[in-house]
């Protein structure tokens, strides 16, 4: 059994490579299972993984790095016993430090698996603003990896593509720095692959990476000052967050929920703004409609939002689902941003609703979706 972690920052793309890794590595004919942590109390990408129909194992009582390394080994302990997958994919929320995780999985002492080099992908068409709003946290997501992918490069100008390279690889001399764009099947993605995990899908070798265990050499660039190792990973992040459900009385029409899902996004940015005005982070949305769940992201705030209609099975129960994790912003400002926008909305167009906040729950195993 082969354990793959792939961290990075809110927005960098983890949801989207490990869909695509799982996919890939299913019809290569791999047992494949899936462990997401989510930082809110309410399932988002979990939900989002299963509908594509891989595997699922869904966190969601907190960070894993900080509160539930028991669960994560009676998780793993589970999904060998019952269901003997090849490949487990971890995504951490995108304010762990994946480090922990992958020593902490180290330490289990679990037979028979083998932990693959720690990836960090970097959202290369933000990393400016990263490095402004959130740089002590980033930084040491990227010092701690032992393979960096930048991702996103067909949405950076190319002149840029090798000064972010170079940038990152000055903070991570150790690590294998690979540029891709999780979204497109070309040499990039392969060359990703081959080297994450070269002996599962190919006959190519893996590089032998270089790794290091002296973290007092990891210095704060601005400040010539060691990063401080022992910082909680949610203190360290400076985000706010706040995820919550709305259950709706009746399925909507598409339309309905694209003008919808348009409307609470654009003025959820626009009030966020007004408090946090170039802030980071990950605003994630999303209506279930009688044509599928619509996906609404935003990661930045002078970026636009982004949709994607995922085709789903017949919805039993219609809901709203956001995640909001936001850079330099009050967190009882970002739940009041959130809950009056998106009842306001709702209200407006006529649709009758209920909310309440969903506290921490049990971990679900579902190893059957």
């Amino acid at each position: 059994m082969k354990i793959l972690v792939i961290g990075g920052f809110l927005g960098s793309g983890k949801t989207t490579t490990i869909i695509r890794l799982g996919r890939e590595f299913s019809e290569a004919g791999q047992k494949v299972a899936v462990i997401v942590n989510e930082i809110g109390e309410v399932g988002i990408d979990g939900d989002i993984i299963s509908k594509y129909g891989l595997d699922m194992t869904e966190l969601t009582s907190g960070c894993i790095c900080c509160s539930l390394k028991v669960n994560m080994k009676t998780t793993l302990t589970l999904l060998e016993k019952d269901y003997k997958p090849d490949i487990i994919l971890i995504e951490p929320t995108g304010i762990a430090f994946p480090q922990v995780i992958k020593n902490d999985i180290s330490l289990m002492d679990l037979k028979d698996t083998s932990i693959q080099p720690l990836v960090t992908l970097i959202d290369g068409s933000r990393f400016k603003q990263l490095m402004k709003e959130v740089k002590n946290f980033a930084m040491r997501q990227i010092i701690d990896a032992e393979i960096l992918g930048i991702n996103k490069i067909d949405l950076i100008d190319e002149i840029r593509i090798p000064i972010i390279k170079a940038s990152v690889q000055q903070l991570n001399p150790n690590a294998e720095v690979i540029l891709l764009s999780a979204s497109k099947k070309d040499e990039h993605w392969y060359e990703f692959v081959n080297i994450a995990m070269g002996d599962v899908t190919t006959d190519v070798q893996k590089p032998e990476l270089k790794t290091t265990n002296d973290r007092t050499q990891k210095l704060d660039e601005s400040t010539g000052l060691p990063v401080d190792q022992s910082l909680d990973s949610i203190e360290a992040s400076g985000i706010a967050s706040y995820a919550t459900e709305y259950i709706l009385d009746d399925t909507i029409k598409a339309d309905i929920a694209r003008s919808i899902s348009v409307n609470i996004m654009e003025t959820i940015r626009s009030k966020i703004i007004s408090s946090s005005p170039e802030f980071v982070g990950h605003i994630k949305l999303f209506i279930e409609s009688e044509s599928g769940t619509l996906k609404a992201n935003l990661t930045v705030f002078d970026q636009d939002v982004t949709f994607e209609m995922i085709d789903t099975a017949t919805i039993q129960v219609p809901k709203i689902k956001i995640l909001s994790a936001v850079s330099n912003i009050d967190r009882d400002k970002l739940v009041e941003i959130v809950t009056h926008t998106i009842s306001e909305e709702l209200s407006s167009a006529g649709i009758h609703f209920s909310h309440k906040d969903i506290h921490q729950h049990p971990i679900d195993l579902l190893k059957n979706n």
